[in-house]
């Protein structure tokens, strides 16, 4: 028997982090652009493309959101929660093909043609001005991660999370930061030694922390597109709630997969107590669905087959 919710997928809360991520990307991009043109350095004007791709893969994520919110139909009967991974994916292959390869480029280029500074010291007040913008939007995405992931450490963080507005923008910012810092670094060992070479390595050095940056988000997004189970946590939820009724002989499957970052199916397969009847089995049925649901509202669909013990597989997928 199965039982399911119908409704669009509801916002999941990563949505406040990426505008405020954009909204410090679409003002950092401007003002960096200005600078790099105004100065000549090619370590800013990597941080600029930078800033933009940032900019562009916000607005994507946003959309992504939006079309993953729409309600299930007869040709998507599970929804389209997935098309935020999608977008996702997206993104990452943005900020490897727009922001890595093409800040390398530029960086080379600037080996081959240096060229000199005017007014470099501008850089340093948009440099530390980005630094503190990235800053806060930062600390934005870090308090999400922090609500539901409080004990793990960052990396951890962002490998469990099945929400890809908040490691995405997590790993943008930290991206961005340290981009920042390399950029101050080579434009400050350019002007100390008198020599580009610094800033256009800076440059280099930049588009190679995007394409790393790409791969992680790449392989994280190709993880939850494919379909990726939901943490152990839920499914130890589920197992040890299942397990706690007395009109249940034995749990044996419990199979979960996420649709969206708050959009969770649930399959189980369980052997009830023999003297139950078929009816008192479809009572346990209908107020175990609700019991999990209520507990754990991002369970939209559970589907509870019972079975023999004879009958069932013996895998079990925790």
């Amino acid at each position: 028997m199965s039982s399911e919710q119908n409704e669009g997928v509801a916002k999941p809360e990563s949505s406040i982090a990426i505008y405020a991520a954009l909204a410090g990307n679409l003002a950092i991009a401007g003002t960096k652009f200005a600078a790099a043109i105004w100065s000549g350095s090619g370590a800013m004007l990597s941080e600029a493309i930078h800033s933009t791709i940032d900019t562009a893969n916000q607005i994507l994520l946003l959309y992504g959101l939006h079309r993953a919110g729409r309600r299930a139909d007869r040709q998507h009967p599970f929804g389209y929660g997935m098309e935020f991974y999608f977008w996702a994916f997206v993104v990452a292959l943005l900020i490897f093909a727009l922001g890595g390869v093409l800040t390398v480029y530029e960086g080379v280029r600037r080996l081959s043609e240096p060229a000199a500074f005017t007014d470099p010291w501008i850089n340093y007040v948009v440099l530390g001005c980005a630094f503190l913008f990235e800053f806060m939007s930062f600390r934005v995405a870090w308090r999400r991660v922090r609500t539901t992931h409080p004990t793990v450490s960052l990396w951890r963080a962002v490998l469990v999370s099945k929400d890809p507005g908040i490691f995405t923008v997590l790993l943008e910012d930290s991206s961005a930061l340290l981009g920042l810092i390399i950029a101050a670094i080579g434009l400050s060992l350019a002007l100390y030694l008198h020599d580009p070479l610094y800033d256009a390595l800076a440059s280099i050095a930049i588009g190679i922390l995007l394409v790393g940056t790409s791969i992680i988000l790449a392989g994280e997004t190709r993880s939850l597109l494919i379909g990726e189970s939901a943490g152990r946590s839920v499914v130890q939820f589920v197992r040890h709630e299942l397990q706690a009724d007395r009109r249940i002989q034995e749990v044996d499957e419990v199979l979960t997969m996420h649709f969206g970052p708050t959009d969770i199916l649930v399959a189980v397969s369980l052997d009830f107590k023999d003297h139950l009847s078929a009816e008192q089995v479809e009572t346990a049925i209908d107020e175990i669905t609700e019991h999990l649901r209520s507990e754990m509202p991002d369970i939209k669909r559970l589907f509870l087959r019972p079975s023999r013990k004879a009958d069932t597989r013996k895998t079990r997928v925790a």
